[in-house]
């Protein structure tokens, strides 16, 4: 204890001698270890952002909306609109084993008007089977979803979202009520929100085969979804180039026509950002470490003027009995103590700096809670540890060379 006492006052009498040069040396350190935590955090804020904007999609899922040819087939002009069925749906659902949940969409947007009591309003209406919940990843606020009795019953009800039941139901409970869509009276089962699109909290949802008997839509369909579990990126591409041309089969299309379907594909752009994101990770921390270097140069090069300035006295301590190890170790500490304090310093900043951004800035739609993961701060205090280390080592191993007959001639 006495010894680690003798080199604290010995650091500390060092750095109030050279109180500039040491803040500008512990400065570079601290600026290291701001930017690098601030840049991951930025980072992870961003990806935050992005990751929200699939919170309402399922990132597995492939979406199918049919859409106009562009290129003459088999004798028949361009033009012509693709119109999808129930047997569309039930082929695909039945062809392909590796779809997780399916459904299929029936769009009512003609501004159905919805009424309760003495309140009405225009609303629109999407029409689906019962997994579309897993696929659009509706929230349920109170009531339950649309399930697959309700369907197979072509039950008359509906769930209907938040800004619906405020405006129809003002305070009052909503579910077990009973409202009119267009004359015809349905039961609300619940009321859901979106963390996606807004216009969602406007939107009624129904039994797609309640939909297409209330309102004279035969077997059409608008729109087919699916999820694939864990597939690959190339899996998808492959359900993808399948799905469509087994539609094209049905529909007499092009299979390369890019505009007769729209298809998304989620898996793929899910992984892609994922992909990119895992390189600006890469990327922030080579920035990151290479500021880091800088100032590890940085206090190296003080060292070795310190050890420069402090020859005389390394020799009068070897002529006393200082072995090698015990000036290796002096300077080394040295080292290590500017770089974790002014490290330690530069972390705290970061993480106030990134705690006030989050509460204080504006709220963007990509920028959302930036963190600071805990093993990013460990990490990076081992970073400083390391660096503080190595900063010492060269300008340790030739303070421990000096001879100290040319150590005390030195001018």
């Amino acid at each position: 204890m006495p010894f680690l006492l003798d080199h604290l006052e010995e650091i500390y009498a060092t750095v109030q001698t050279n109180k500039l040069r040491t803040l500008l040396t512990g400065f570079s350190v601290a600026w290291g270890i701001f930017m690098l935590v601030l840049l991951l955090a930025s980072g992870t804020g961003i990806e935050n952002g992005v990751k929200n904007e699939f919170r309402s999609v399922a990132s597995n899922s492939i979406w199918v909306r049919q859409g106009f040819t562009s290129k003459p087939y088999r004798g028949m002009p361009p033009g012509r609109q693709i119109e999808f069925k129930q047997s569309d749906y039930a082929e695909v659902k039945q062809t392909f084993t590796d779809i997780e949940h399916i459904a299929a969409r029936y769009y009512l947007w003609d501004s159905n008007l919805v009424s309760y009591r003495n309140e009405h309003g225009a609303f629109n209406i999407i029409a689906h089977h019962a997994d579309h919940r897993f696929i659009e990843k509706t929230i349920l606020i109170e009531g339950r979803l649309v399930n697959r009795l309700d369907v197979d019953r072509s039950r008359k009800v509906v769930t209907i979202g938040t800004q619906v039941r405020d405006q129809l139901f003002k305070q009052e409970p909503s579910v077990g009520k009973f409202i009119t869509v267009n004359g015809v009276a349905f039961k609300v089962i619940g009321v859901h929100s979106d963390d996606g699109w807004e216009g969602h909290l406007r939107l009624l949802y129904m039994p797609i085969t309640t939909a297409r008997k209330v309102f004279g839509g035969r077997d059409r369909i608008h729109a087919l979804m699916f999820t694939i579990g864990s597939a690959t990126i190339q899996q998808g591409r492959s359900m993808e180039s399948s799905v469509r041309r087994m539609l094209a089969q049905r529909h007499k299309f092009a299979p390369d026509d890019p505009k007769a379907l729209r298809i998304s594909n989620t898996v793929e752009k899910y992984q892609k950002l994922m992909d990119l994101f895992a390189g600006i990770r890469i990327f922030v921390w080579v920035i990151g470490l290479g500021t880091i270097v800088a100032g590890i140069v940085g206090v190296s090069n003080i060292m070795m003027i310190s050890v420069k300035e402090r020859t005389r006295e390394i020799g009068v301590r070897k002529a006393l009995g200082a072995n090698p190890r015990s000036i290796v170790g002096l300077i080394m500490s040295e080292a290590v103590m500017i770089t974790s304090v002014a490290g330690y310093l530069g972390l705290v900043v970061a993480v106030a700096a990134v705690e006030l951004g989050d509460r204080y800035l504006p709220k963007m739609a990509l920028f959302q809670r930036p963190q600071i993961d805990f093993r990013i701060a460990v990490s990076a205090l081992v970073v400083l540890v390391a660096a503080g280390t190595i900063a010492g080592f060269v300008p340790a191993r030739r303070a421990a060379g000096i001879m100290p007959v040319e150590a005390l001639r030195d001018e």
